[in-house]
């Protein structure tokens, strides 16, 4: 088994969601990462935006931020799962590799702890 990484994903979800939708997508999301060796350290609910752009007729969109540790192979089969999802709009992953990156990483994933906590 290789070693785990750092990953941070953010998805852009469709602003036509209800509530309870946008709640069963992101748990949803959470099961496929968890599902494909990832750990989940923290989340950061943003919430609704105005998109730089129309994407698929929409000016809004649900952002949500995931800061995980996984599995490099893992990845490819999360970001499939994200494709075949109709109700994402737009998707990033990020992979944090030196000392610096994991620093600024872990500063990140605590103030979204933080955050979810309040």
């Amino acid at each position: 088994m290789s070693k785990l990484k750092h990953y941070e994903t953010m998805f852009i979800l469709k602003p036509t969601l209800t509530e309870e939708e946008t709640v069963a997508q992101i748990d949803g999301i959470r099961a496929i990462i968890e599902k494909n060796g990832g750990e989940i350290v923290s989340s950061d609910n943003v919430g609704t935006r105005e998109l730089a752009y129309e994407i698929e007729k929409c000016k809004r969109g649900y952002y949500y931020v995931i800061y995980f540790r996984g599995n490099p192979s893992g990845i490819a089969e999360i970001e499939r799962n994200y494709r075949i999802n109709e109700n994402l709009i737009r998707f990033i992953f990020i992979k944090y590799d030196s000392k610096k990156e994991i620093v600024s990483w872990t500063k990140m994933s605590d103030e979204a702890a933080k955050k979810a906590n309040k």
